[in-house]
């Protein structure tokens, strides 16, 4: 059934989205992620198609019935665009355009859109290039059915292969090109990341499904200008800052691209050099849109990807962002123990920063020693090994000749100190 859902407005190509039930399908159901998805992009979305089916069909992905109302809408609408909320093959995107007569893409090719235009550094812009000429190359015959065969005349006469094997060659040589730039940049992010595992800077990682406030709480936190807006993908390169604790000391805090539901896979591989702040972090801080309505399945969802990713183990601590919008105050949720294991606040508001930087001192004290430590002069070992770790921070001497120490580091490694000395 084709619903006239969207207000119209200048701007962006006019497209209707279709988005049918599919029994045993995982895609999520709300339309309005679907929209903010086609908007995200650019898109103009008129029109939205929904029904009902048991299974895809093999020509069209719609039956014929369907097929005819999506054409009817889209002339009704003067529609330039038709998006599939669904994965498409590349037979199923011919013969869709071929009837519709205009383009016509799916739910992989609008991310890929997206993550085009929003990625930023030369790292993202590789990334998002190499994703995109995979999907591509799945789909290359499209353009090229008149060249499926060499032939001969002024023009075209090749070096013994078609022009889509040529094409083909090409792009396989252009991904073997960006995935070695990828193993550089992978390779100087893991030298700084040993910098940091030297210096014992705790890495902290937001993680959490697109547009729930990641970005937003980054700034407050860190007082940084990471680009945050109300959309989805408004970050995909990540940034990471330090941050200095009272009573922990420096943080290193990491923003990272948002999950989403049924998340391409050549995507998760494409991105897993970004991902790699996530897979190394001491400590995750899974940003939550408390107001959601789909809360518990968004959630569900983001778990779902850290398991692909590997990041499953990696300890976590629940942020449940825009309390603001349900008129609650912010606070920590804590458990038997008194370990705290989520925190409440509106990152827009700058409402419940205190009890996140409390909730992480608590936490990740856990792996840190901090404090003043008083030494004698026959403990002078003890305090050249302190030093030669790089823990003290400061020393005030006493008249005895003795002097109190104010260290900090790893909470194995100052057990050892002390069985040693």
């Amino acid at each position: 059934m084709a619903t006239n859902l969207f207000e119209r407005y200048e701007g962006g190509e006019r497209a209707v989205l279709v988005q049918l039930a599919i029994d045993d399908s995982e895609t999520s159901d709300d339309p309005r992620e679907f929209e903010e998805l086609v908007r995200s992009a650019g898109g103009n979305p008129v029109a939205l198609v929904t029904g009902h089916r048991r299974t895809p069909k093999a020509k069209y992905f719609v039956g014929e019935g369907k097929l005819d109302e999506i054409r009817a809408t889209k002339d009704l609408h003067e529609a330039e665009l038709v998006v599939f909320n669904h994965p498409l093959t590349p037979s199923q995107e011919r013969n869709l355009e071929r009837e519709l007569k205009c383009r016509v893409i799916a739910r992989t090719g609008l991310i890929l859109d997206i993550f085009a235009q929003r990625a930023r550094t030369h790292e993202g812009k590789l990334q998002v290039e190499l994703a995109q000429l995979k999907h591509m190359s799945t789909r290359l015959i499209r353009g090229w059915t008149h060249l499926e065969r060499q032939k001969g005349g002024i023009g075209l006469r090749g070096p013994g292969e078609t022009q889509l094997e040529t094409d083909r060659r090409l792009l396989r040589a252009r991904i073997r090109t960006i995935e070695a730039r990828l193993d550089k940049v992978r390779s100087q992010r893991a030298q700084s990341r040993r910098s940091r595992q030297r210096a014992e800077i705790p890495l902290v990682s937001l993680v959490g499904y697109t547009n729930a406030g990641k970005s937003t709480l980054f700034n407050q936190f860190t007082q940084a200008t990471v680009y945050a807006a109300d959309q989805l993908f408004a970050t995909l390169d990540p940034t990471v800052r330090r941050v200095d604790i009272d009573y922990l000391g420096p943080v290193m805090l990491a923003d990272t691209v948002g999950f989403i539901a049924d998340l391409p896979h050549m995507l998760v591989e494409a991105f897993k050099a970004t991902l790699e702040e996530t897979l190394n972090a001491t400590l995750l801080l899974h940003v939550i849109d408390v107001a959601a309505e789909q809360r518990d399945y968004l959630e569900a969802e983001v778990e779902s990807v850290l398991q692909d990713i590997g990041a499953a183990d990696i300890p976590q601590l629940l942020v449940y962002n825009k309390v603001d919008l349900l008129d609650q105050p912010p606070r920590i949720l804590r458990d038997g123990n008194g370990v705290p294991l989520a925190v409440y606040l509106s990152a827009r508001d700058g409402l419940g920063m205190e009890l996140l930087a409390e909730a992480l001192r608590e936490r990740l004290q856990e792996n840190i020693f901090a404090g003043d430590v008083q030494v004698t002069p026959s403990d002078a070992r003890l305090r050249a090994s302190l030093y030669e770790a790089g823990a003290v921070q400061k020393e005030v001497f006493a008249d005895d000749g003795g002097s109190i120490l104010t260290i900090r580091l790893p909470q194995k490694d100052w057990q050892r100190l002390q069985h040693k000395h």
